[in-house]
């Protein structure tokens, strides 16, 4: 029996829908319309489709969307200056910088120039903090908007034991966290990581984001198992596929996202529920 698909695509339409109905609230209201703030360094041509698609859930949502493509060429001190403008600038909610960033920038240091209250992103160490402490203030978006899938196909983590392969500050390290906050019990695996296939087939809830394809063969799979994979990579032949090798893997699991159309549109939704967030914060 294959497993019940479970559709990002279609969740997101509805929590962008939702976004949408509460910005027309706000402009009912005489409140300000959220803004969010895309800053893209470079021509990376995968972190230009990113930003494409964020500025089109912006359009949808009714969110103002701020847009800075600076060149490769930028220096850190004129970024750094830049993020400071819209750290002071009381009209922006949210601020964004893609990543990957040129090499000759400090990421880090990139990322923790932004305010922790405009950090919509989730990624500042103030707010990854918070949700160590259970005491979230913006929620990682990838790792929120998982939740979100599980929370709306009626999957509850208390009590489970929930296995996440992947320890990146991105995605891997907050969703332990998050699954830890709804009371899962959480193994996180990483290259390090001994007798993988034992880990991954204690599972009931698996969460894979790795950008390795088909790393989780499908026979590792505990019957009945919520497979989650956040992965996505290009094969040579120019198709998309996931770190969980999905055909063997539906045949055991209960449910499962697809590659594309799980996991990766709920990123952009939730990162709108977060700027509308910040907007409340800042009203």
């Amino acid at each position: 029996m294959s497993a019940q698909l479970i559709n990002g695509k279609e969740v997101s339409q509805q929590r962008l829908a939702m976004v949408a109905e509460e910005v027309k609230k706000r402009a009912a209201a005489g409140l300000r319309v959220p803004c969010l703030a895309v800053v893209l360094v470079g021509d990376d041509p995968a972190s230009a489709v990113y930003v494409r698609n964020k500025k089109r859930a912006c359009e949808k949502s009714g969110v103002k969307s701020l847009s800075y493509e600076l060149p490769a060429s930028t220096t850190q001190d004129e970024l750094m200056k830049l993020l400071d403008e819209l750290n002071n600038n009381p009209e922006v909610d949210g601020i964004l910088v893609q990543l990957p960033l040129p090499k000759h920038l400090n990421s880090d240091a990139v990322l923790e120039n932004i305010s922790p209250n405009k950090d919509v992103d989730g990624f500042h160490p103030y707010n990854v903090g918070r949700l160590a402490v259970q005491k979230p203030l913006f929620r990682p978006c990838t790792p929120k908007g998982v939740m979100t899938l599980l929370e709306t196909y009626g999957v509850d983590p208390r009590g489970k034991k929930a296995v996440v392969v992947g320890a990146s500050n991105i995605v891997g390290r907050p969703q332990a966290l998050e699954l830890l906050l709804a009371c899962a019990t959480v193994t996180i695996c990483h290259d390090a990581t001994q007798n993988l296939e034992k880990e991954v087939g204690e599972a009931d809830i698996l969460v894979v984001a790795v950008g390795v394809p088909k790393l989780i063969k499908g026979e590792w799979i505990k019957p009945g198992t919520v497979v989650i994979d956040v992965g996505i990579n290009r094969l040579p032949d120019g198709s998309l596929c996931g770190d969980v090798d999905f055909d063997t893997a539906k045949e055991r699991a209960s449910m499962i996202t697809p590659v594309p159309g799980g996991v990766g549109p709920m990123t952009i939704a939730t990162l709108l529920e977060n700027t509308l967030y910040a907007a409340t914060l800042h009203d």
